[in-house]
């Protein structure tokens, strides 16, 4: 009897240890990076046109945040993922702030995800688009990496770029190009906990047939449905190469979107259309999907309103990994870690937005523009209404004094500036 007693009670602590072994277990981190895919682009978000079935899965076995906000374009979105700091401490205000001598980061000067995890032993990895962060994925603490050498080439081309070297590659299509890499990546390193940044081209246009497009369609808009597809396919992929190599329950993998959708492409989210999209300063061009899953540690089904910055992904991943956070520089970012395995954790109370000379401070229920103006973000990510100093109630002019404050604590204007970046972007170069 006693035997059986004995076998019971370590057969209780063996069931009630393993989440909280598992939750402090050290683990792989991969990161997909969507490009110009916003909310509206992702079914279980809402998408009423668009099906991503296994990103679906990922949040049905995950967690899901609601309201996640990056950069409204590519570059300061990437700057703000990898240093966790905002764009007027940076210099990433723009995609043309990288040009030489302009403004944007160098690598000389921040502290990326990736220099911080090689402090705990992880191997790095960065596969995927590269531009509009300046330098080279092996300059920002990548070990390795797998990108393409030209600035308007995307999908179908003949080389790409592998470590420096340029590889000939005829007829070869990117995508999967990286996606091999990818999983290569993995699989080497599958024996040492690792980080790998897989940012994706889908679904930046050009918008071009697919492998799986229908044979001799035509490239253009008809194709944007083919490419999230595409895009959905290799995130199961990726998936499906961890849990044959013993590896699911030991990574956390996240899915999100570097800005809100493309010009020409949004579309409806439960009837309704997006406000903004991407480039703008509305709702629809920052807020983007974003879902962890970690078997074992981050709740599954979950759905949470915690508001999310791009700029909590170092902090959250050097926690995770046990690293520790670069000393005398200004992290902006506040750790998931606890959300992520399922405690109250302590949210941030507010989202910071910057797109060059223009920025806002969004909390749950409101926004404040750098002009100091206030809008009523009950009805978002649909609309949002301004409110005049006249029509002020109770709570509006409790949300005024907040956000003001912080605006006047951040002091974005005393930052870095480039005008002469905004001045490309308005010309499309």
């Amino acid at each position: 009897m006693k035997a059986l007693l004995s076998a019971l009670l370590l057969a209780a602590l063996f069931i009630f240890a393993s989440p909280l072994r598992s939750a402090e277990t050290k683990p792989n981190i991969v990161f997909i990076l969507a490009d110009d895919l916003g909310i509206d682009g992702v079914s279980c978000y809402g998408a009423d046109r668009h099906k991503t079935p296994h990103i679906d899965q990922l949040a049905a076995s995950g967690t899901r945040f609601e309201t996640c906000y990056a950069a409204p374009l590519c570059g300061p979105s990437r700057c703000l993922l990898m240093t966790g700091r905002y764009a007027f401490r940076t210099g990433g205000l723009t995609n043309g702030s990288w040009r030489r001598n302009g403004p944007g980061a160098r690598s000389a000067n921040e502290w990326s995800i990736a220099k911080v995890l090689k402090q705990a032993g992880y191997a790095t990895g960065q596969s995927g688009k590269w531009r509009q962060v300046g330098e080279t994925p092996h300059d920002w603490g990548f070990d390795e990496y797998c990108t393409d050498p030209l600035a308007g080439g995307y999908y179908w081309k003949d080389s790409y770029e592998k470590n420096g070297q340029i590889i000939s590659a005829p007829g070869s299509y990117n995508p999967d190009i990286i996606q091999a890499f990818s999983i290569d990546f993995i699989t080497r390193h599958k024996d040492e906990p690792f980080f790998l940044y897989y940012a994706m081209h889908f679904v930046h246009k050009p918008t071009l047939h697919t492998p799986d497009s229908s044979p001799g369609k035509l490239d253009g808009p008809g194709c944007y449905d083919d490419n999230i597809a595409y895009m959905d396919k290799q995130v199961g992929e990726v998936v499906a190469a961890l849990e044959k190599l013993g590896l699911r329950e030991k990574t956390l993998v996240i899915f999100s979107g570097d800005n809100g959708t493309a010009r020409g492409y949004p579309s409806p989210v439960h009837g309704r259309m997006l406000d903004g999209f991407k480039g703008t300063m509305l709702e629809g061009g920052s807020r983007v999907p974003y879902i962890a899953n970690w078997p074992g540690v981050t709740p599954a089904g979950k759905v949470s309103q915690d508001i999310v910055s791009f700029a909590d992904q170092l902090p959250t991943f050097a926690e995770l990994g046990g690293a520790p956070l670069p000393k005398g520089v200004k992290i902006d970012g506040v750790s998931l870690a606890a959300q992520l395995r399922g405690q109250p954790g302590q949210p941030r109370a507010y989202a910071y937005v910057q797109l060059g000379k223009h920025w806002f401070v969004r909390e749950p229920g409101w926004k404040m523009t750098e002009t100091g103006a206030l809008f009523d973000m009950s009805d978002a990510p649909f609309a949002e209404k301004m409110v005049t100093v006249p029509t002020d109630t109770e709570a509006s002019t409790a949300a005024r004094g907040r956000l003001a404050a912080v605006l006047q604590e951040l002091s974005p204007s005393a930052g870095k500036q480039d005008a002469r970046g905004e001045k490309m972007e308005a010309k499309g170069e």
